[in-house]
């Protein structure tokens, strides 16, 4: 993939193969001065396994990688939910919680049951993104931003990924002011 489009604007990829979470982005993202791809739409594109100790680690490794592959300015992401009364778990294993054989829906269940009890002034939570730039003019680049919530007792509604049915709003504007934080960057 050229690192610059058809239309003389630089191109910059959204380090996810899931084409839903790269809308997501994209829309979120906003207007920029740059042709957005998807790495999802690069045949055979491959991201490695999260394996950092941070979420600024994972969200560089996205970035890095398809920065790599495409030779583009590339947006990498990493975000969690940290429960208070957990211990700040689930955190950087949010997407894994609970093991490989849980889906979205299940994960919210086992954090409900391990809530189960607990009153709600002690379901204090956060969720916190993490956007990373890599490749191209701009070096590296990580910006972070946390939102603050509560845990609803059951989940509320169908839209977003994961736990948002229960922090939807929390994660739409934690992912929200990083993604503005990046955009800041990328408009100079």
């Amino acid at each position: 993939m050229p690192s610059a489009s058809s239309s003389s604007r630089p191109v910059l990829v959204l380090a996810t193969l899931n084409p839903a979470k790269g809308r997501e982005l994209l829309a979120l993202l906003g207007a920029v001065p740059y042709e957005i791809r998807l790495l999802a739409d690069i045949p055979d594109a491959r991201l490695p396994d999260e394996t950092g100790v941070t979420y600024a680690d994972n969200a560089l490794m996205k970035a890095r990688t398809a920065a790599e592959l495409t030779g583009a300015l590339s947006l990498g992401d990493d975000s969690g939910l940290e429960v208070d009364a957990l211990g700040g778990e689930p955190g950087l294993y949010t997407a894994r919680f609970g093991g490989p054989g849980l889906d979205d829906r299940g994960r919210w269940q086992l954090l409900l049951e391990r809530l189960r009890g607990v009153p709600p002034a002690r379901r204090t939570a956060r969720f916190r993104c993490v956007i990373a730039l890599a490749g191209g003019a701009l070096g590296e680049k990580v910006v972070e931003a946390v939102a603050e919530g509560v845990i609803a007792q059951a989940p509320r509604g169908e839209r977003g990924f994961g736990y948002d049915s229960g922090l939807l709003l929390v994660r739409e504007l934690a992912e929200g002011l990083a993604l503005a934080a990046a955009r800041r960057l990328l408009t100079g």
